[in-house]
């Protein structure tokens, strides 16, 4: 930082927190704690291929956030799918301090940590990104989510919003009759719901998706809404998509080495948390406006058809949703249980169930 910057961050922070220090105490609130001055410099990896257009304009772009955000004291260096190590490796990487950081998906760690099956999101519940943000933040689902993490010496420290899920489709999907024997690739909690709605769910990783429509080893897939599979160019290889979404939200997570979290100032601590749902809104808005816009070029340009499901698809989807929840509630009481309550909470007060 420049020595002659009349008021630089920094010096806000310590002045800020040296005058409020009393009143804090007084309160029983914390004073802000100003970081060490050494720069710290992290090892981001995500599970997005590099390549592709939120690669840059979102992961990289939460990266230049908290680094300008510190003035460069924290600067996270970004790396593509497996060039630290594996995707499915990434949560214990994290653990391990072999990676600082992720920008990632919590699916992936399902059978580790059964809750983060929550934060990602599930399907026909919430509407909205206040709906999907009251529920974390304000009814301390985040919260219990963070514990389980934490027993695996990471610091959870919430989602991104990658807007919808929408699903890309080979066969025209309109009815609860037409999911049956239909194999579309999914992961998580949204694979169990798909399995009992009568469809077939297949494990196939992102980087294949697009192989695996054009070969048929799946009838449809879901990578986020239409924007993200757009950027898969699966409109290439594909005939429908399925509307609406299956839900208005779905998320990513940004996990941190527990070590790493603890050691940091609460000024940069602070940033994170701001960056990180500051590039939830940013996300979710980019996402969703590209979504109209490739599901118009779709049918100009690839001849590809918007189907419109019918309610009881969604109907069904809820009542499914709610019964998986249930089921996970059952055998991770702990944290999916307390969560699930919370859930059910927010299903009912919002009039969906």
């Amino acid at each position: 930082m420049n020595d002659d910057r009349s008021m630089s961050r920094r010096n806000f922070l310590k002045v800020g927190a040296t005058a409020s220090a009393g009143a804090a105490a007084a309160v029983g609130a914390p004073a802000v704690i100003a970081s060490r001055n050494e720069p710290i410099k992290w090892r981001m990896q995500t599970h997005w291929p590099e390549g592709v257009w939120y690669y840059d304009e979102i992961f990289r772009e939460f990266a230049k956030r908290v680094t300008e955000g510190t003035d460069g004291e924290l600067e996270i260096e970004i790396h593509p799918p497996g060039s630290v190590v594996s995707t499915g490796d990434t949560l214990r990487a994290v653990a391990r301090g072999t990676l600082d950081s992720a920008f990632t998906w919590p699916s992936y760690w399902i059978g580790q940590i059964p809750v983060a099956g929550h934060l990602n999101g599930n399907l026909a519940t919430w509407d909205s990104h206040e709906e999907m943000h009251m529920f974390f933040y304000h009814m301390g689902a985040l919260d219990i989510i963070r514990e389980a993490y934490a027993e695996r010496g990471v610091y959870q420290l919430g989602p991104y919003s990658s807007a919808g899920i929408a699903v890309w489709s080979n066969e025209p999907i309109r009815t609860l009759s037409d999911f049956e024997g239909f194999n579309i690739r999914s992961t998580g909690t949204a694979a169990r719901v798909f399995e009992k709605m009568g469809a077939a769910p297949v494990a196939i990783d992102g980087g294949e998706l697009y192989q695996a429509l054009q070969t048929g080893v799946a009838d449809g897939v879901h990578w986020g809404g239409v924007a993200t599979g757009w950027g898969m160019n699966l409109q290439e290889v594909n005939d429908y998509i399925l509307q609406p979404n299956l839900v208005a939200h779905t998320n990513g997570e940004v996990i941190i080495n527990m070590d790493n979290w603890n050691a940091l100032g609460e000024d940069h601590k602070v940033v994170l948390d701001a960056a990180l749902r500051a590039t939830s809104i940013d996300c979710s808005s980019l996402i969703r406006r590209r979504d109209y816009q490739h599901m118009e070029e779709f049918v100009n340009d690839y001849d590809g058809e918007i189907i419109q499901m019918e309610d009881e698809v969604m109907e069904a989807m809820r009542q499914y949703t709610m019964e998986v929840v249930d089921e996970v509630s059952e055998n991770d009481p702990e944290y999916s249980g307390k969560v699930g309550a919370i859930l059910h909470e927010f299903m009912e007060m919002t009039g969906k169930i």
